[in-house]
């Protein structure tokens, strides 16, 4: 079946809100095709002839007629509404998550929160995320995902109104100032997918861009922790280093505060 210009879907809602789209496309031709069917058959069958004379017989109040084309209308938009309502509390449900992932826009880039890898044991992380991915402009920051696992995004913008957008999910949302927006994703194929900034945000705003990729439940355990690693790492350095400068300068460290110093 055609497309008609939209994307089939790489998530449940997507692919929901594609085949919603299809159905208003093949709805609309339907019913155009029959009114221009009925308007070239009223322009010919009662086109002026050269022996016609005088105006032709009137006739009015063909109340079957007129209660058929009332009411067909009528179920149509009905059956569309219906449909319509269906698939958009699907898309802005909350189902429990697997993974929630917090995002923040702001200019020009994207910021990801992520919490602790699967099996971290409690308390080895302090705070609710564990590892940050970000980039701006030409840096095309990735968003990571399971596959067939539901996962919660918290959007939120730190200056001006930007744009969630990723064409491949069929889905798009505003990050705005001060309102913290929640849908879930549930990745049905894996796969680097384009994401950008929809909403004109300023000068670099045409370079807003990010991805997502899906990968299996595994390959995202073994990404996570390992980026977990490498940002406990980088903390203990960064704090080595800060006690060392500190200490050499003279100044009190205090290990059991500010990761290591005061």
């Amino acid at each position: 079946m055609s497309s008609f210009g939209a994307h089939p879907g790489a998530t449940t809602t997507g692919r929901q809100t594609y085949h919603l789209w299809q159905g208003f496309t093949i709805g609309a031709i339907v019913v155009g095709g029959i009114t221009l069917a009925l308007i070239v058959f009223a322009a010919v069958r009662y086109r002026v002839r050269p022996s016609d004379d005088g105006v032709p017989r009137q006739t009015q109040y063909h109340l079957p007629l007129e209660v058929t084309y009332t009411i067909i209308p009528i179920l149509i938009v009905l059956v569309l509404f219906a449909f319509t309502v269906v698939v958009e509390n699907n898309v802005t449900a909350l189902p429990p998550p697997q993974l929630t992932v917090r995002v923040q826009a702001f200019q020009w880039g994207w910021r990801f929160f992520y919490p602790p890898a699967p099996g971290t044991p409690a308390g080895q992380v302090k705070g609710p995320y564990a590892f940050t991915i970000a980039g701006q402009t030409t840096q095309t920051p990735t968003i990571e995902m399971p596959e067939h696992e539901n996962v919660r995004i918290v959007l939120q913008s730190l200056d001006v109104v930007h744009g969630f957008y990723i064409r491949e999910f069929n889905f798009s949302r505003y990050a705005l100032p001060g309102v913290t927006n929640e849908f879930t994703f549930n990745a049905q194929q894996t796969g680097t997918f384009f994401g950008q900034c929809t909403q004109y945000c300023g000068l670099y705003h045409s370079l807003m861009w990010f991805q997502v990729k899906v990968v299996t439940p595994g390959q995202y355990v073994a990404w996570a922790r390992s980026q977990q690693t490498q940002a406990a790492n980088l903390a203990a350095i960064a704090a080595a280093a800060a006690s060392l400068s500190q200490g050499s300068a003279g100044l009190p460290v205090r290990p059991d505060i500010g990761g290591g110093t005061n």
